[in-house]
């Protein structure tokens, strides 16, 4: 393991959690759009997805319990932003320009799938992850530091 490997592996995390917190502000700003960009219905509540980053890959032996090691962990990647296929919130107002014209839900408004307590949630959970990955690169900032004084005394 290298010097800079936990720096590595906390600022993959930093990034990750980083685009996390701009989706769920997206979502927010959107919680009452009607109507998306294409104008064929409402927003979608998207999600990102992560991945393990392992760059490399040892071979041990079947027999043994841990038959393939993934080798030591490289942080965390995103692997792509969904979206969530729940259905749409509905609200009853026959006024609305984006109300529901013919069928058995006729004077419904469709609202984004978006819930704000899970999205504040998420938000909580991500600023923390945030802030766990910093202290990260802060600690072994301190440990390069000491590191360095202790090798001016030698």
């Amino acid at each position: 393991m290298g010097m800079f490997t936990s720096m590595n592996i906390a600022a993959t995390g930093l990034s990750a959690q980083r685009l996390r917190l701009d989706v769920i502000a997206n979502n927010l700003a959107n919680i009452n759009t009607t109507r998306n960009a294409q104008g064929n219905g409402p927003y979608r509540r998207k999600e990102v997805v992560m991945t393990p980053i392992n760059l490399r890959s040892n071979w041990r032996s079947p027999i043994f319990p841990q038959g393939l090691d993934t080798g030591i962990g490289r942080g965390v990647r995103v692997l792509k932003i969904v979206e969530d296929n729940r259905p749409f919130r509905l609200v009853y107002d026959p006024d609305h320009p984006d109300a529901i014209k013919i069928g058995p839900k006729k004077g419904y408004v469709e609202y984004p799938n978006v819930n704000i307590v899970e999205e504040m949630t998420d938000m909580i959970s991500a600023a923390r992850s945030y802030e766990a990955n910093a202290q990260v690169i802060q600690g072994s900032k301190q440990m390069f530091q000491k590191a360095l004084e202790i090798g001016r005394m030698a």
